[in-house]
């Protein structure tokens, strides 16, 4: 819990001991101590100050000055977490905890629109069956309390508001629940009850019913007709339900892909109760978001990681689907041109045939070879190419016709 400061206290401290042993008992670093300090225009002592005064020297201590105007009028130390987190949320911890130094937990803090709605509505709730009035309409703060506890939640919120916008939080409501919201980040929260559950003990009225079952069982057993019996047996709750007025205060879950998770519960204890834990809560806030932050730009970065490992992957793959099918053009070509070599060779051998000894069929066919070789040679020549690769998309800005990317 938060421990809390009038402006003379701090200064007394302050000039009691070092900084840096103070900073020790705070769980804070002696930097963030002294922008605490200079946030609240305290003094505290210089750099040799404390050596002075070991060896007996004359040291003076600086006079506090008087409050600014428009100051707190108090210094709220928030609680430290001292789980082990990543040293970037350790920095917005420390700065977190710099500016709930201007918060009061046991102040009064002013009415927000969203909370006398939620508080409104929960005052027309009807409880439920174990005693708990519930809001999560939209607009309004999800909660879910006894009735008893409206006026300990409404003082908690209120303070827990106020503390949030010391960290640039606004509590805001639009087509769905409230949330906190700054301009990076929107965290999501909820405030419950937590209930007891109890065995059911029978009631003088549920006893007298259980019994005269009972006489009714009997007479059955007696006339060998128990269908009716056992239907009409009374049936009792096996638990019962208690609010126990203890409220606990829950932030959105946020995933961590490595480390921990911060901190994101907050439940009243024996020494400590929600209202009085707005500091707290505030800084945990402040956290969380930045966690959900870093969360999401690792995510983002990841996503931007795996779209260029595809990028590239589908550019490899298109380079070879075209270097497959201009290896496959060229292919045919080279085969029509060994046949054409091949034509005319044997052209050649039948040319030297017919003249010396006239065969009518095979100069027939001799003839329809050389026609057919003419032919086939036009298809080569340099404007049918062209023709030809445009027919079949080729050496051309269409080249990768029919590329179709995997969906792996």
């Amino acid at each position: 819990m938060a421990r809390v400061f009038t402006r003379e206290e701090f200064y007394e401290l302050v000039w009691s001991k070092p900084l840096t042993h103070l900073a020790k008992e705070f769980a804070i670093s002696d930097v963030a101590l002294h922008k605490i300090c200079r946030k609240h225009d305290i003094p505290n002592p210089p750099l040799g100050w404390w050596a002075k005064k070991a060896a007996g020297k004359k040291v003076k201590q600086a006079p506090l000055p008087k409050a600014k105007a428009g100051s707190a009028d108090n210094i709220t130390i928030a609680n430290a977490d001292l789980s082990r987190e990543a040293a970037a949320l350790a920095g917005v911890r420390e700065q977190a905890r710099i500016l709930a130094s201007e918060g009061d937990d046991s102040q009064a803090a002013p009415p927000h629109p969203v909370i006398e709605r939620t508080l409104a509505g929960l005052k027309k709730a009807k409880p439920s069956d174990i005693g708990i009035v519930a809001a999560d309409k939209p607009g309004l703060i999800k909660c879910e309390v006894a009735s008893s506890s409206i006026d300990r939640l409404a003082i908690a919120l209120s303070r827990i508001v106020r503390a949030a916008s010391l960290q640039g939080f606004e509590l805001v409501a639009g087509e769905g629940l409230a949330t906190f919201k700054s301009e990076t980040e929107t965290v999501g929260f909820s405030i419950t009850e937590t209930i007891r559950r109890e065995k059911h003990v029978l009631t003088d009225a549920e006893r007298a019913k259980e019994e005269a079952w009972e006489r009714k069982r009997d007479r059955a057993a007696r006339r060998s007709s128990w269908d009716d019996v056992f239907f009409d047996r009374p049936r009792f709750p096996e638990w019962d339900y208690h609010p126990t007025g203890q409220l606990s205060f829950e932030f959105e879950q946020v995933y961590i892909f490595r480390g921990t998770a911060p901190r994101r519960s907050f439940r009243d204890a024996k020494v400590q109760r929600l209202e009085n834990m707005a500091s707290d809560i505030a800084v945990g806030l402040a956290v969380l978001a930045a966690a959900k932050t870093e969360e999401r730009l690792r995510r983002e970065a990841e996503q931007r990681r795996i779209e260029e490992e595809r990028r590239r992957r589908e550019l490899a793959a298109r380079i070879k689907h075209v270097e497959d099918r201009r290896t496959t053009g060229l292919g045919a070509i080279l085969s029509e041109l060994d046949e054409l070599d091949r034509l005319r060779r044997l052209i050649a051998t039948l040319t030297e045939e017919v003249s010396a000894e006239p065969r009518p069929r095979l100069s027939a066919s001799l003839a329809w070879a050389r026609e057919h070789l003419a032919k086939r040679e036009a298809r080569l020549s340099p404007r049918a190419m062209e023709e030809r690769f445009e027919a079949e998309r080729l050496f051309g800005d269409d080249d990768d016709h029919g590329f179709a990317p995997s969906r792996w």
